[in-house]
């Protein structure tokens, strides 16, 4: 996969050196607490480094990039296309920053315009698809900069912090990212 590059990150490779980095946030309670339940309990060195090795080897269903600094290549986080449905042509996008310090900069917002660009321009897809938790503004409002609308609304399905929440569904299409591009361009 080429490498896509921004004006702050890129989207670049796994490698096997991105290992510490992810090992900082996998337990991490700041970061793993808006991520899905397969971070409900603490994950062992061996299975980040299965996750890690699984990334390098690859899987035709899913496609994966770490966010790096564009100037020093350095993790930032991690952005990946699972389940590539490509028959219908969807993909289900997941994406973590690694760290707080880097929380709120922009990094996620411009990570994820650059993969929802590769996807449909390099990749063909249709349709890219997210889930949300409902208290997680930071992304959602990352997500609608990007272009993704709300479809779906799962009332109170997650338990967390004490409490149960929403799940948000939301989905953005190759035309409508098609339409954005070109009113921008005049």
């Amino acid at each position: 996969m080429p490498r896509q590059i921004g004006q702050s990150v890129m989207l670049r490779e796994y490698r096997r050196d991105d290992l510490p980095w992810i090992r900082q946030w996998v337990n991490d309670p700041n970061i793993v607490g808006h991520l899905s339940d397969i971070f409900l309990y603490p994950h062992a060195l061996e299975s980040t480094e299965a996750f890690l090795e699984a990334m390098l080897e690859g899987n035709p269903d899913s496609r994966g990039f770490v966010i790096a600094d564009t100037a020093t290549e350095t993790y930032i986080g991690q952005v990946n296309l699972d389940s590539i449905d490509w028959k219908n042509r969807v993909g289900r996008i997941g994406i973590v920053i690694g760290s707080t310090e880097h929380m709120g900069r922009g990094y996620g917002t411009e990570a994820m315009k650059l993969l929802i660009d590769f996807a449909f321009s390099e990749m063909n897809l249709n349709r890219l698809e997210l889930e949300v938790y409902d208290f997680n503004e930071r992304a959602i409002r990352s997500y609608l900069k990007c272009g993704f609308k709300e479809e779906g609304r799962l009332r109170e399905r997650i338990y967390k912090n004490g409490r149960y929440r929403d799940v948000l569904q939301m989905g953005l299409l190759k035309s409508d990212w098609k339409t954005e591009r070109a009113e921008k361009l005049v």
